[in-house]
């Protein structure tokens, strides 16, 4: 039996369908996330976080040295604060913790590794401001939870201190597309098509081999890095990289918790205000936060 939430949310979506135009496409994005009012007991404060644009946020009882690094979602080529910034809020309530959202340069202006470079400035703004490596989670969603898979690399292999746990929501971890849900969900998913995923990476890698780890961290070498609590929909065609993913973490010896969420479509926690399966999902994100960073 269908969620018959996520069936309204289909049809919201696809009485709004994605317009041809770049500067459409992210007018759009952010739109989906306005509709949705931030409450009005959380606190919004910008900031510059080495260079990078970035937001905090803080709801009532948040634990002022622990924080959450989001990276949001929209392919490289769009999404910003405020497309995800009540849903980033909510996971701070539930993690109990603030959180710093990044507006990381989009493609194709700032191809790769422009965002790499403002996730690792970004994470390095948090060391720099005093947070404990293992109070920082960091999180990202669709192409942002890939860049944060990737982030976490570089800053290993940099010999940073990494951050206590990630969560991934419906990360984007194979800029080739060769998972086979890319064929298989591809009559459910009403976001995201293998055609589509294609132009986003040509945007964001101009050139630059798809199979490069930090491009691709499905290919990146992932021993070291800390515990990952992965999430996907099965209605998305981006379920075979999260559950790739989580195979690869776990053959690096990682500990990894793969959740896939039945009915549920790419980046269903954007739409939790009327999605209580979102609500399901941000509630298990806060448990794993608090449990991660003690």
């Amino acid at each position: 039996m269908t969620d018959t939430e996520i069936d309204a949310i289909r049809r919201m979506l696809a009485a709004r369908p994605r317009p041809a135009d770049l500067a459409e496409r992210r007018q759009r994005l952010d739109g989906l996330g306005a509709q949705y009012p931030l409450p009005a007991d959380v606190r919004v404060e910008p900031v510059e976080a080495n260079g990078v644009a970035a937001e905090w946020t803080a709801a009532p009882g948040a634990d002022p040295a622990r924080v959450v690094l989001f990276l949001h979602g929209g392919g490289y080529i769009s999404g910003s604060l405020s497309s995800h910034r009540h849903m980033v809020a909510q996971a701070g309530r539930e993690a109990g913790t603030r959180t710093l959202a990044l507006g990381y340069r989009l493609a194709p202006e700032h191809p790769f590794p422009a965002a790499l470079e403002d996730a690792v400035a970004g994470y390095r703004f948090l060391l720099s401001r005093g947070f404990a490596p293992g109070r920082i989670a960091l999180a990202g969603e669709s192409a942002g939870g890939g860049l944060a898979v990737a982030a976490m690399v570089r800053l290993r292999d940099a010999g940073d201190p990494l951050p206590a746990c990630a969560w991934l929501s419906s990360p984007w971890v194979d800029l080739e597309n060769a998972g086979g849900t890319m064929e298989t969900k591809a009559a459910v998913d009403p976001l995201i098509s293998k055609p589509y995923l294609a132009e986003l990476a040509a945007m964001y890698l101009r050139g630059a081999d798809p199979r490069t780890p930090l491009a691709s961290p499905l290919r990146a070498d992932l021993r070291g890095l800390p515990p990952m609590l992965i999430q996907a929909g099965s209605a998305e065609t981006l379920l075979d990289d999260a559950v790739r993913l989580a195979g690869a973490a776990g053959a690096a010896d990682l500990r990894v918790t793969l959740q896939v969420w039945p009915d549920m479509i790419h980046a269903w926690h954007l739409f939790f205000p009327q999605l209580a399966a979102g609500r399901r999902a941000l509630a298990e994100v806060g448990a794993f936060v608090r449990a991660a960073l003690g």
